[in-house]
């Protein structure tokens, strides 16, 4: 690790703490050359496979953006949508795997999103999953009637 002030090319650890969900490592450091000191963050890089077989980082914004898109027009607030986006992170980075299918990251917004808002969900399900046709927007409402029935009976 380079010194951020002196650019020497070592630097000597002198504490490190997990952070409070433990997804990343806080790290004090300093440097031998210039005695100054700094903090570091080191967390793990999740990587998402898309279907034209590019790889790039999972951005939590982006995952937000397509959401709020869907959630346009709705009851739905900044914070709602950034409990949605920590949500769906947890549940990927929660998996345990380095890289994840796109197709993956979409499965997890769908659960927190139905929860959130119905409507946004069936907006947000007719692009992921493709409905073609009003008989596919049927279906999935007749599936959210009886998943809010069987909620109803317990």
């Amino acid at each position: 690790m380079h010194c951020p002030f002196c650019r020497h090319p070592d630097t000597r650890v002198v504490d490190s703490r997990s952070t409070e969900d433990g997804g990343a490592i806080r790290r004090r450091r300093t440097c031998p050359a210039c005695g100054r000191r700094f903090t570091t963050q080191e967390t793990v890089l999740l990587m998402v496979s898309k279907r034209s077989g590019v790889t790039e980082p999972f951005s939590r914004e982006k995952v937000i953006a397509g959401v709020r898109r869907a959630c346009q027009g709705r009851p739905v607030g900044e914070d709602s949508l950034a409990q949605l986006g920590q949500k769906v992170e947890e549940t990927i980075r929660a998996t345990g795997a380095a890289e994840i299918p796109s197709h993956d990251v979409g499965v997890a917004v769908l659960g927190p999103l139905r929860e959130l808002d119905e409507v946004a969900y069936l907006r947000f399900a007719s692009v992921y999953r493709g409905f073609e046709t009003l008989a596919d927007f049927e279906a999935e409402i007749e599936q959210l009637r009886g998943a809010r029935a069987d909620a109803g009976e317990r």
